[in-house]
């Protein structure tokens, strides 16, 4: 995997309620789509904060791009935070404290919660099974017969501990850089 991705790149982005905001943006579009929605979504919330979100109203979210459900989330997030949720303080916080703390929020699921401990508070451990690029690469890298559901590779992750994060971060840069080889592109 190092052979044809190289080190990967560690792409830790903002703590708190901004990262954790872009993180709803780039969900289930590509990067270039996540970029460009987040650039109009951050030029539209001066000063990115809870307080300035909740004052807009939905259709300057949406014109940037935000499709509802994303507006959904971003809005109980921004509530959730209104209400005394401290993300700076799940840096110190438990695996599962930080997991409950953000999957009780309308949209937030299990894979955001993973992604905003990876990239947003930089936990070593931390690790997404139920991501398709990572399960996808799993299978590529031990050449499975399938790809793996999220339990199967969260159970493959286990000899990874207590550097999941790292695995992580090598699995999406195999995957970027096969899909690149696939296509013909340089790598």
């Amino acid at each position: 995997m190092h052979d044809l991705a190289g080190d990967p790149p560690l792409r830790l982005r903002a703590p708190g309620f901004e990262g954790l905001a872009r993180i709803i943006v780039g969900q289930q579009v590509s990067v270039a789509s996540a970029e460009a929605i987040w650039s109009r979504t951050f030029a539209a919330v001066q000063p990115f904060d809870a307080a300035t979100l909740l004052a807009l109203p939905d259709e300057a979210l949406r014109s940037a791009g935000l499709s509802r459900p994303k507006v959904r989330t971003l809005r109980a997030v921004a509530e959730a935070v209104a209400d005394g949720l401290d993300l700076a303080a799940l840096a110190t916080a438990e695996e599962a404290t930080v997991r409950d703390a953000l999957c009780g929020i309308g949209g937030i699921g299990p894979w955001t919660a993973d992604v905003f401990a990876l990239f947003c508070m930089g936990r070593a451990d931390a690790f997404a099974p139920g991501d398709l690029a990572l399960q996808v690469a799993a299978q590529m890298a031990f050449e499975l017969a399938e790809r793996p559901d999220p339990r199967q590779l969260e159970a493959l992750a286990e000899r990874w501990r207590p550097w999941r994060g790292v695995a992580a971060r090598m699995l999406w840069a195999y995957y970027k850089a096969a899909k690149q080889a696939s296509s013909g592109q340089p790598v």
